[in-house]
Formats: structure tokens, sequence, C-alpha cells
């Protein structure tokens, strides 16, 4: 039997002088990056990441 994996989901912005270690910070926390797109002015991105839902 198997089951499904429940996942929370994260928006967060990055400043281009500093992504490496923004998202090492939350990589540390478990949170895996799925997506980076362009944020409201050329010095930002947004990445999207998710972790798996802690059960309880």
């Amino acid at each position: 039997m198997s089951t499904v994996t429940r996942w929370e989901y994260l928006t967060v912005p990055l400043l281009i002088h500093a992504t490496k270690q923004i998202l090492d910070n939350y990589g540390e926390e478990g949170w895996e990056l799925v997506q980076v797109v362009p944020g409201p002015n050329p010095e930002n991105l947004v990445a999207y990441l998710k972790r798996p839902l802690s059960e309880g």
C-alpha cells in the first residue's frame, strides 16, 4: 500500500547578491527549491519552495 506525500509550500523573495545564502538557509530547514521566477524589480527574484508536511 502506498502513501501520498502531503506538501507545504513557501514563497520567498530572493536578493540577487545573496541567493545561495538564502537558499542554503531554507535547505537546512528541509525546504526544496521548486522554481525561481523574476520578482517585482530587477534586483529581486521569487523562489517557490516545498517540503513534506510534518505529521501531527
